[in-house]
């Protein structure tokens, strides 16, 4: 007789697997550090009205596996009730058989509804009516919810221009998970977008009080919001690259492009790259000086259905992978940083899993003795955030790095349940432990083993990020 789907050894195909996760990897504290939270949200302590808002609200990968299935817009982010949209899901999920948002709902809908009902058609009234009831009759504040989790830390991602308002109320509240900011710097980089750069730069010099009128004060400007960010806790930044270009200029040249920006002349690609080039060296200068860790996201390909952008607006589900990935370019961000001994902790995240065994290659060529797994191959992203990505993600590591020193999972998301994907993660990393055991590619050491997964459960991102030295 088969098992409710979401049961205690989900995931886990060995007593070895089973031994692993419930013994070293379930008890650790979460370390998500890299999410899209809402500060204010956390402050608030908010709670859902019901389940459509919780999962539909604001997650593009439900939308695309929606239009998938044919389901009108109205259902997906247009004016139907929040109960049809729901309906609506339940009708898709049949559909989405194996894939991870098929596994993420159900093990949501066990977690914190103690639910075993299959999304479907037929299943859609019970369990709208049922987990519906327990938001309301059970604490599920945000709050209440991370520390149910046993959430360490988390970081939100956060535009240099924010004021970070509810980042200091929390700090200074008695809320025991620890929230901090990370600062997101694609707005500063924004070149090819003169009146959206020009706008941000406007809004930097005021909040600055920095007359910004050379590129030399631009990054003076730039300077004090990093200052300002490290002062409330922030430790890490965060920047989306969708191809990586190099053309390295002298400072008078970017200047001179700079200038020409900010009278409104239109500049060329090698131009856009040039300024580019120049800004991503400073910043990264910056990091290290406050012995920041910086994240690169690359491979985003935004919004190609060019009509739904015009009628839905950027960003609801219509971006994929890009194809292309300039290791060289990348390498010489990076080597020019190191040549000056600036080099800040750096974590690459690729989208592309084509890319895996090039990024985590070169993450072994800038290594160094000032900081313990220094270049981070990053976690399986966004398309590659399920089993197979993850699977894949860890097995590089472990061919071309330092498995033990990886810095673990993040959730990478606006929905407060998806905080689970770590139990996800977590059980995915200690199947495949064991199957490497098994398959005698590594030993069957306890103690070993232990040390390997609770490291990359939580030691390793405490340590790499210093959290424990903010006061």
């Amino acid at each position: 007789m088969f098992q409710e789907y979401i049961h205690d050894n989900v995931l886990l195909t060995s007593s070895l697997a089973q031994h692993l996760y419930h013994t070293y990897a379930a008890p650790m504290p979460i370390i998500d550090y890299h999410n899209h939270l809402d500060a204010k949200d956390i402050w608030l302590d908010t709670k859902h009205k019901n389940l459509a808002e919780a999962w539909l609200h604001s997650d593009h990968y439900v939308w695309r596996a929606m239009r998938s299935n044919g389901i009108a817009e109205r259902y997906i982010i247009g004016d139907a009730t929040d109960r049809e949209k729901f309906e609506k899901w339940c009708e898709a999920m049949p559909y989405l058989l194996g894939n991870p948002l098929y596994q993420w709902s159900h093990l949501e809908l066990k977690r914190f509804f103690d639910c075993d009902l299959l999304l479907n058609p037929s299943n859609s009234h019970a369990i709208w009516d049922h987990c519906n009831h327990t938001l309301k009759t059970t604490d599920m504040s945000t709050r209440s919810v991370l520390e149910r989790l046993n959430v360490d830390t988390l970081c939100t991602t956060d535009s240099p221009l924010s004021d970070l308002e509810y980042h200091q109320k929390l700090r200074h509240s008695d809320f025991s998970v620890k929230v901090l900011p990370t600062f997101r710097a694609d707005e500063l980089i924004g070149f090819d977008n003169t009146h959206g750069f020009l706008n941000t730069l406007h809004q930097i010099s005021q909040i600055t009080s920095i007359t910004i009128s050379s590129l030399g004060s631009y990054i003076e400007a730039i300077a004090s919001r990093i200052e300002f960010f490290h002062e409330m806790g922030c430790r890490l930044s965060d920047i989306g690259l969708p191809t990586v270009c190099y053309a390295k200029g002298s400072t008078g040249q970017c200047e001179s492009i700079f200038l020409k920006l900010v009278a409104k002349q239109p500049l060329s690609e090698s131009e856009i790259a040039q300024l580019t080039t120049y800004v991503l060296n400073q910043l990264g200068k910056l990091y290290h000086k406050y012995q920041w860790s910086q994240q690169l996201h690359i491979g985003v390909l935004a919004n190609v259905n060019e009509r739904r952008k015009q009628q839905l607006g950027a960003g609801t589900g219509f971006t994929v992978i890009n194809h292309d990935l300039d290791i060289d370019a990348l390498a010489k961000h990076l080597s020019d940083l190191d040549r000056e001994y600036k080099l800040p902790k750096t974590i690459l995240y690729n989208l592309n899993a084509n890319h895996n065994q090039l990024l985590s290659c070169l993450a072994g060529a800038f290594q160094g003795d000032d900081a313990t797994g220094k270049i981070q191959f990053g976690a399986a992203w966004w398309f590659n955030d399920h089993k197979d990505g993850m699977e894949a993600q860890l097995t590089s590591l472990k061919n071309l790095g330092a498995l033990g020193r990886f810095i673990g999972m993040l959730t990478d998301s606006r929905n407060l349940f998806s905080f689970s994907r770590h139990e996800y993660f977590r059980r995915v990393l200690c199947n495949l432990l064991a199957n490497w055991v098994e398959n005698g590619e590594i030993p069957y050491d306890l103690e070993l083993l232990k040390q390997t997964i609770e490291g990359i459960c939580y030691h390793n991102a405490n340590n790499y990020f210093k959290f424990n030295d903010i006061a």
